[in-house]
């Protein structure tokens, strides 16, 4: 995996300082990259048989929707408020300075249905586990968080138990 490490270029300062940014785009300009990235998680999650992909908006989408597209199962786009048109629910998450909502159509996941939530970043679980929050609000079933990237110092995966999560490149630090 250290030759993926290699792609992903490091921010310093960004989005503000003291923060470093581990960018993906690097990666997706990168087609053997980033087609190895998905072969990862579709040989990871085929033989769970998953119904359905659920990303997280927005740079989980193109992981979310290249996986659920190899895979042949449906993809379901958890947005950020006020993004989706139909009747949703919702789920809150904490942020450094307040909260945030995302949001999911309440027919998206159907009762019972098994999904993996796909997002390209762990950092401290908040929006993950919201999105969570999301599928077991409409009855369905998470098999496991996948994950680009993870930051181990945040803990993230903490705040996902007792979903397991899967992360290809961990940083830490």
């Amino acid at each position: 995996m250290e030759d993926l490490k290699k792609i992903i270029r490091e921010v310093p300062d960004f989005p503000k300082k003291g923060i470093l940014f581990y960018d993906i785009t690097t990666l997706l300009y990168d087609p053997q990259a980033f087609r190895r990235v998905i072969d990862i998680l579709a040989e990871r999650y085929q033989p769970l048989k998953p119904h359905k992909i659920v990303a997280i908006d927005a740079r989980g989408f193109i992981f979310g929707g290249a996986l659920a597209d190899r895979m042949g199962v449906g993809l379901a786009p958890v947005r950020k408020k006020g993004k989706l048109p139909w009747q949703t629910v919702k789920a809150s998450y904490e942020l450094e300075y307040g909260v945030d909502e995302v949001h999911m159509h309440k027919d998206a996941v159907a009762k019972a249905e098994k999904v993996v939530i796909v997002d390209d970043l762990l950092a401290t679980g908040g929006t993950a586990h919201a999105a969570i929050e999301l599928v077991e609000q409409c009855g369905g079933e998470v098999l496991e968080c996948a994950f680009i990237i993870e930051l181990d110092f945040l803990h993230g995966r903490e705040k996902l138990k007792p979903i397991p999560a899967f992360s290809i490149l961990r940083y830490d630090q």
